[in-house]
């Protein structure tokens, strides 16, 4: 996997948006993009990988840290890091005999943020659904 990169062959734009770099997709997506754009999901798809790059916005934590709060087994917890680690999401430092995390793409908190965003407005058309069918 090209952790963080485009792949070779694909060619894409960078543009300048509040003094960030964007990427802008090219149209259609190739077929290998859409499939690392696809294994990048998949990454960040599950449930305790996104809580621990919640724990993990706040600073770097050591694996045991990372296993007291999600109360789950270190083993869990480690494969779980190994999979983030992988895909260059989380880094990781030594310091003694503990291995500590940290983001390494913050990018990841934008997807989330998107996402959550489309989930609240998802719940408010529900809710006035449901509210609107009650009167």
């Amino acid at each position: 996997m090209y952790a963080g990169t485009v792949a070779p062959n694909v060619k894409a734009e960078a543009a300048a948006v509040n003094g960030e770099a964007k990427l802008t997709l090219p149209r259609p997506i190739p077929e290998q993009l859409a499939e690392m754009i696809a294994a990048r999901l998949r990454v960040i798809g599950e449930p305790l990988r996104i809580r621990i790059l919640d724990m993990l916005r706040d600073g770097e934590l050591s694996v045991s840290d990372i296993t007291e709060r999600l109360g789950t087994s270190q083993q869990n917890a480690s494969k779980h890091l190994g999979i983030l680690l992988q895909a260059g999401i989380v880094a990781r430092r030594k310091e003694g005999n503990s291995s500590i995390y940290s983001i390494a793409d913050r990018g990841v908190y934008d997807l989330c943020e998107q996402v959550c965003g489309g989930l609240q407005m998802q719940l408010a058309e529900l809710a006035a659904l449901v509210g609107g069918g009650s009167k």
